[in-house]
This record gives C-alpha cells, sequence and structure tokens, in this order.
C-alpha cells in the first residue's frame, strides 16, 4: 500500500508551549500573558493544552504561579487542559486549581530519572501510585511520559525494552495515554522506527503520543515514522518554545507551526489554524521581548 494511503485521515496536535516551552525560559513571563497565550491557543483550535506544572516552584520558579494560571484560563468546550504532576502534593494542588486531566513524567534513563526528579524509575512508579488512585477516584484523565525514550544526555543512547517497560508500567497503573519523548532531540527515524516496530506490537497505536524535540532537526522525519505506524497523537510547542531544564543541549521543541504544515500538506485534518498559531506566538513574543531566543 502507498505510504499515502495508510497515513490518519486526522491527528490530535498536543500544545506543550504554556509548560514545556516556558519552564525553561530566562525572561519571566507574567501571569497574565501566560493566561492570554494559553487563551489564545485554545481560540485557534488546539484540542489539548499543556497549561504548567505543580512541581516544586524551587525547582521550575518559571511556573510557580501554576495555581493562578490555571484557575485563570478561560476554559473552551472540547479543549483539554493538562498539566504535569509529580506527586501527591503536586496533585493537592492541581486538584485546588480545578484541573481535570493530569500527566505523570518518568524516564527510561536512570541517570536522567535522579538528574530530574531525584529518584531512581521505581522510585517515581511509587509516588505515582497513590496519585493515580486519587486522580482516577476524582474522574482526571491521566496521560504518561516516558522521557528520554531514545537517547539520554547522561547516559547515551537507550535500549527501546526499557523504554517499552516503563510504558508498559505507566499503562498497568492507569494512564489512558503514554507519549514517547525525544527529550535531547537526537532520534533518528532509524531509531523511531525501531522503537515503534516493538511498540505497536504490545500497544495500540491510539494510545501512545510522540513527543519529539528539534535538536538535530530531524523532527519531521520522526513525524512521519510515527505517521506510518498510525500514531495519532504528536506533541509540538508553538513558536518551538522550550527545552528541558535537566537535559543539557535540548534547546527547542518541534513547532506547532512545522507540524501543521507538514500535516496540512499531507491532507490531514488537525482543526488547528496554522496562521493564528503563529499571531499567537508574535502576540507572546511582544508581551515578552526576547522570549524565545534559542527556539528553532
Amino acid at each position: 500500500m502507498p505510504f499515502v494511503d495508510r497515513l490518519p485521515r486526522r491527528v490530535t496536535v498536543v500544545e506543550v508551549g504554556p509548560r514545556d516551552g516556558l519552564q525553561n525560559e530566562a525572561h519571566p513571563v507574567p501571569t497574565d500573558t501566560k493566561v492570554a497565550f494559553i487563551d489564545r491557543l485554545a481560540a485557534v483550535g488546539l484540542p489539548v493544552i499543556e497549561v504548567t506544572s505543580f512541581v516544586s516552584p524551587t525547582a521550575v520558579p518559571q511556573l510557580a504561579d501554576a495555581e493562578e494560571v490555571m484557575r485563570r484560563v478561560a476554559r473552551r468546550p472540547g479543549t483539554r487542559y493538562l498539566a504535569l504532576v509529580p506527586n501527591e502534593r503536586g496533585l493537592d494542588r492541581a486538584l485546588a486549581a480545578g484541573c481535570d486531566a493530569i500527566a505523570l513524567f518518568t524516564a527510561a534513563s536512570e541517570a536522567f530519572s535522579q538528574a530530574n526528579v531525584r529518584a531512581s524509575i521505581d522510585e517515581t512508579f511509587q509516588r505515582f501510585q497513590p496519585v493515580v488512585r486519587r486522580a482516577r477516584a476524582a474522574g482526571l484523565w491521566i496521560r504518561g511520559y516516558v522521557s528520554t525514550a531514545f537517547h539520554c544526555p547522561y547516559s547515551g543512547p537507550v535500549d527501546p525494552e526499557l523504554a517499552l517497560s516503563v510504558t508498559e508500567r505507566l499503562f498497568a497503573l492507569g494512564c489512558h495515554e503514554v507519549a514517547l519523548a525525544d527529550t535531547i532531540g537526537r532520534a533518528t527515524p532509524r531509531e523511531v522506527d525501531r522503537l515503534l516496530a516493538l511498540a505497536t506490537r504490545l500497544f495500540e497505536p491510539s494510545l501512545l503520543a510522540l513527543h519529539f524535540h528539534d535538536t538535530a532537526g530531524l523532527a519531521l522525519a520522526n513525524v512521519m515514522i510515527g505517521l506510518d505506524y498510525g500514531v495519532t497523537v504528536f506533541d509540538a510547542s508553538a513558536g518551538g518554545l522550550g527545552g528541558c531544564p535537566f537535559a543539557p543541549g535540548a534547546p527547542g521543541n518541534l513547532a506547532t507551526e512545522r507540524l501543521l504544515a507538514l500535516l496540512d500538506g499531507l491532507g490531514i485534518e488537525t482543526g488547528v489554524d496554522r496562521e493564528a498559531v503563529a499571531t499567537a506566538v508574535a502576540e507572546l513574543r511582544r508581551a515578552v521581548p526576547g522570549i524565545g531566543a534559542h527556539a528553532r
């Protein structure tokens, strides 16, 4: 069957700019500006927006206003507003702020897990158990992240079996969707193919998402591999903003505009206005000059 005939008809774009995009910014971003940015992104048709993270304000000062941001965004019907939650304390904050969708984050690399959350992979799952139990009891939708699913900035290439083991544990825990993340943007199409060939034998492609950084300029090529395997959920950051503060050498996510241009060119529906995304980024940069200076 020709490649174009195997493409999905519709793809869900998960906008991570307000969280993953802003978390590592040196320029302070006022709460009002964050809320306006999120509201603009929702208005352009993005169905899922990662709003903030309820991590320690000491660890990520840029997101210290998580509660206020989450409370103030104008909830649009049909839009899912995600927030990262590291532990029960984070869940308490998220519930108090009215969250109805959360994301848990662990890693396929022990070295990265220690650098990111100062805990082993097993210890992160111990933390997650009460979080998931309470979240499901409260009716929350839950996403899981497998950071460094391809490469770790500290220990190098990651064995696909390790990434799949963590993925399986997240589904067993109760996650509704799991995102495989190329945290430092070093994955090649061959590596993505190798991981997805294994992953799609174990899990339905509709349950998986892909999160690519564009450090090496291969994000769109990697998206094409994902599409060929039937993956229909892809993360992107408006304006290419972002990068992980615990992943040296990862200066920027795949830009939402670039992902949309690819999908539009392939005739794949997203329901998102690409030009309006660019306008939302321009408004953000007018409000905070110099923001995203290192974005691709």
